[in-house]
């Protein structure tokens, strides 16, 4: 089974709690795994089993990380608040985006995005993920 990680900031928690409520019957289908708030908010919008890591600054955001470099995860929704007054200041997330470039992970980072994979997912043009496990 795929795993999905899930991964907002606060101020996109709600984006991303609405995604998952719009895809939930595709969701359903396969392994969810979130930093705790995140987990939380995804749980009590929709119902979803989402299996919950520390919060993002006691830890989670680096057991996301090592879940990516261990390749546990299949698929990366992540949400962050995007400013242009600190554009070219570093980002933690971009660490998260960096590991999936490097593991070959497709990772969404907006909503449109998010869309194209979550229909590649259900279309099963992701299958190739599980294939290369066995």
């Amino acid at each position: 089974m795929l795993t999905i990680g899930l991964h907002a900031d606060n101020e996109k928690k709600i984006l991303l709690e609405n995604f998952c409520i719009a895809y939930k019957h595709i969701l359903e289908n396969y392994r969810l795994i979130a930093t705790q708030a995140t987990a939380q908010h995804i749980r009590l919008a929709t119902g979803l089993n989402v299996v919950e890591l520390l919060a993002g600054g006691l830890g989670g955001d680096r057991q996301l990380e090592t879940a990516i470099m261990n390749e546990e995860i299949d698929l990366l929704f992540t949400f962050e608040r995007v400013s242009l007054d600190n554009f070219h200041e570093p980002a933690d997330h971009n660490a998260l985006i960096r590991l999936c470039d490097f593991y070959s992970i497709p990772v969404a980072t907006n909503i449109p995005t998010a869309e194209c994979l979550i229909s590649a997912l259900y279309r099963g043009n992701l299958d190739w993920r599980e294939e290369m496990k066995h």
